[in-house]
């Protein structure tokens, strides 16, 4: 069974620089911040006031029942309208396609954190009474999986696996293993992610995660730059549709690109911090590389983790050094989109995949904008300030997340 082809056939995502795969896209392509001082909370009393947020958004078209996008916290509101417009994009005719082989992975690194905030504050300004009867299934992570698949009718694997900020990609990865495996023939999955609320803001905050470039917003998420001060939340969803190739050639699907490997390792370090030598993020890269049988000089773009913190920069820049050798510095081509769209936390590694294909099949690698004084620490091609013509077979896309989660996803453009 392990030998089933996997293909990339729909993609949708909500980001702060567009709430559609073409102006997202696009916007990434001309080096363009989504990141903007917060609007959707009061940050008088924080000192990070700048995120990257989705402006413009109404759920209501995404949900088949307008009552339900009130019920929904805005992470699975997120994550309902990736999934609508990858599962659009795709073309399938659910009555034509078997429903009980129909898998849904949308998971979330933190889930419903403003229903949480909210609902407690009630409980505690007002009494019990006044807690909302929705306030559990709306704060859960795996909610917003579990509304794609009763919208959809989808009967296949249901699960969202939480990963913090490798979420995306390991619900990517491990839907692409089932159909490898012949649980099922097509999935939606991905992430989504919505934390630009009080306590979200707080916490990363009083880590000293955040960057506090308050004065220039635009100018706040600058991976490898040596001013870099911390990385600068995001918020969206992003989803795309897998399935078996041959699954996909029947219905004369449009294939935009094979998932060719998968990774999957653990830091065993530290709570947050990565691995001080790139120790795990490196055997996770190995693993993709190996299960698509390529050799470091087969890929040629690595769209990075590249969150703009000091330690985790380098350390990813020292696992790609491991991982690729000398051709790390001698050809390999590595950028980091979360200088534009800041870093979407579990949604993350959803919209960076839609990256990595949109740049192969347009020949365009995104820039890392910001990067005007580049670390010597980070010592790699980073595709500074301006985005790179240049054809693309293969790319490679990062996620780690606290708690030593590593995730790389390898897609290549498709070849029958």
């Amino acid at each position: 069974m392990m030998d089933r082809r996997v293909v990339i056939t729909g993609m949708g995502v909500i980001s702060p620089l567009g709430n559609d795969v073409e102006t997202f896209w696009n916007n990434l392509k001309a080096g363009k911040s989504g990141i903007s001082l917060i609007e959707q909370m009061d940050t008088a009393d924080y000192s990070c006031k700048i995120a990257g947020e989705v402006k413009e958004f109404d759920p209501k078209p995404f949900f088949k029942n307008p009552k339900d996008a009130r019920r929904a916290d805005r992470f699975a509101q997120f994550g309902m309208a990736a999934s609508k417009i990858a599962l659009e994009d795709c073309g399938v005719d659910f009555d034509a396609v078997d429903l009980n082989r129909f898998g849904c992975m949308v998971g979330s690194g933190i889930g419903g954190l403003d229903t949480l905030e909210r609902q407690h504050e009630s409980l505690l300004t007002k009494s019990p009474s006044r807690v909302s009867p929705f306030t559990i299934p709306m704060m859960i992570a795996n909610i917003a999986s579990g509304m794609v698949s009763m919208d959809y009718n989808l009967k296949g694997p249901n699960m969202c696996i939480v990963t913090a900020c490798a979420t995306s990609n390991h619900n990517v990865g491990e839907a692409w293993r089932m159909i490898k495996f012949g649980d099922a023939d097509i999935f939606i999955a991905g992430g989504s992610e919505s934390t630009i609320v009080p306590m979200g803001l707080a916490g990363f905050g009083n880590m000293k995660a955040l960057s506090t470039r308050n004065d220039d917003p635009e100018a706040a998420s600058r991976p490898y730059d040596i001013d870099r001060d911390g990385f600068v939340m995001g918020e969206g969803a992003g989803c795309v549709v897998i399935e078996e190739l041959e699954h996909a050639k029947a219905r004369g699907a449009r294939i935009y690109a094979e998932i060719v490997g998968y990774g999957v390792s653990a830091d065993a370090h530290h709570l947050t911090s990565p691995h001080p030598e790139g120790d795990g993020a490196s055997r996770c890269m190995d693993m993709a590389m190996k299960h698509a049988k390529m050799n470091p000089e087969d890929i040629d773009y690595v769209n990075a983790h590249g969150t703009s913190t000091g330690l985790g920069d380098i350390c990813e820049s020292k696992a790609i050094k491991r991982s690729f050798g000398s051709y790390a510095k001698d050809g390999l081509i590595v950028s980091s989109t979360k200088s534009m769209t800041g870093h979407l936390l579990g949604a993350a590694g959803g919209v960076e995949l839609a990256a990595c294909v949109q740049a192969i099949n347009d020949g365009v690698i995104p820039p890392t904008i910001n990067l005007d004084n580049q670390d010597p620490e980070c010592d790699l091609d980073y595709t500074p300030n301006v985005a790179r013509e240049k054809k693309i077979k293969t790319a490679l896309t990062n996620s780690f997340g606290f708690g030593g989660h590593n995730s790389s996803l390898l897609v290549s453009a498709f070849e029958g």
